[in-house]
């Protein structure tokens, strides 16, 4: 695994000693070490506006750009050290805070295109971020490129003059596929292109892309980095002088989050390294219990000797994950989903990351507006099941699927 990057300095992190670990980082990054009213915790600032005791202090606020709030849709207190603490985690010098995956994935694709410029893709990838580029950047004149994921021939090929940005998962949405950064960003050195890394699957627990030279990582904060199924947020991590205009577009656009989520966001990243561990520990377990089950056909998951990028995995992650996709051998969509009915602990529904197990069923749950001529192009098959492992107890996880995938 890569060495982990230093972490942002900041002066309200400066307390926090050079080269600390993760669950350092995730406790004591980005905070003052003594805050308001004296408490441990940071306060809940519900402020729309914020005031000036006179013109002159407003005056050198202007001027002077001084470190404080204006209007909620700017910034809010507890919004910079949620910022601060995931550049730390990640290994940026900023961080830019949306109110979902997606409005981070938007902010960034609207600050940095203009009609007539290009992306490549690809192409396994969250169907909502590969809708927005075809269907809705078209509309403004930016042209997508998608390729096979992992395909760096066919990435380089795809660019041109026009190219502005490429854009891949590690690992990919839902097939796990793992992309290898060193040579992701030697084809944007070369071309002079920026890359970004949705590194929501991965999160920086598992894997630094900044590292690599990345120039942007996103991550859905909904899932891993907050934990608990309880909140939506969205971030991009990169350097300052790189997300200045997306910070800047946001506070136009009103892509903010609530100061309440800040609160729950700050308080979920205080056990990010323990809870990783565990769902690192579940993947892995439960990968492999799935790969020697008589039921099953195929596993999707970077942790085992047969995933085709598991070298690269083995050699850039610190971990693999909770998520794990498998193919139940000769089922329809029916019997599928009587494995998925079956179980006991993992509850029915989108998303990932959170303490608590999901399944579902890709081609039902996120591709069923599709036809299947449509679903078998992105690799969604019928008999797919999509696993987010949480932090339950292994062997009970293990036993629910084995009772699940016993009946007949």
């Amino acid at each position: 695994m890569a060495p982990s990057p230093k972490p942002a300095e900041t002066a309200c992190d400066s307390a926090v000693p050079a080269g600390c670990g993760p669950s350092t980082l995730a406790v004591h990054a980005g905070e003052a070490r003594q805050k308001m009213g004296d408490s441990i915790t940071d306060p809940i600032v519900c402020a729309a506006t914020y005031t000036f005791p006179n013109t002159q202090a407003l005056v050198d606020y202007v001027e002077q750009e001084l470190p404080r709030e204006e209007y909620g849709r700017y910034g809010n207190p507890g919004e910079r050290v949620v910022e601060r603490k995931l550049a730390a985690l990640d290994g940026g010098t900023d961080a830019v805070l949306y109110a979902t995956g997606m409005a981070a994935m938007v902010g960034l694709l609207m600050a940095k295109l203009n009609a007539g410029d290009e992306v490549v893709f690809f192409d396994e990838c969250y169907h909502r971020s590969r809708e927005f580029c075809v269907k809705h950047l078209s509309r403004f004149g930016v042209v997508t490129h998608q390729v096979k994921a992992c395909d760096y021939a066919a990435m380089e090929a795809a660019i041109n003059p026009r190219t502005r940005l490429l854009v891949s998962e590690s690992p990919t949405n839902p097939h796990l596929s793992v992309v290898d950064l060193e040579q992701f960003v030697a084809i944007g050195r070369r071309h002079n292109v920026e890359t970004l890394i949705d590194a929501t699957l991965a999160t920086p627990y598992n894997i630094q892309p900044i590292a690599y030279g990345v120039d942007y990582v996103l991550h859905s904060a909904t899932k891993y980095l907050a934990g608990h199924n309880d909140l939506l947020a969205g971030v991009i991590v990169g350097s300052q002088e790189a997300l200045d205009p997306v910070r800047k577009l946001r506070g136009i656009m009103g892509s903010i989050n609530a100061p309440h989520n800040f609160y729950l966001l700050q308080r979920g990243l205080k056990t990010f390294e323990l809870r990783m561990q565990r769902h690192n520990q579940n993947g892995q377990a439960v990968a492999e219990f799935l790969a020697g089950h008589p039921r099953i056909e195929h596993v999707y998951y970077p942790g085992l000797p047969g995933h085709p990028q598991h070298e690269i995995a083995r050699r850039t992650m610190r971990g693999y994950g909770g998520l794990i996709t498998f193919l139940v051998k000769d089922a329809d969509w029916r019997r599928t989903a009587d494995v998925i009915d079956a179980v006991r602990l993992p509850r029915i529904g989108p998303s990932l990351g959170g303490v608590e197990s999901l399944i579902e069923q890709p081609s039902v749950m996120s591709y069923h507006t599709l036809a299947p001529e449509e679903r078998a192009q992105f690799g969604i098959a019928d008999n797919m099941i999509r696993l987010s492992c949480g932090i339950e107890d292994t062997a009970d996880l293990i036993a629910d699927l084995r009772q699940a995938l016993d009946r007949r």
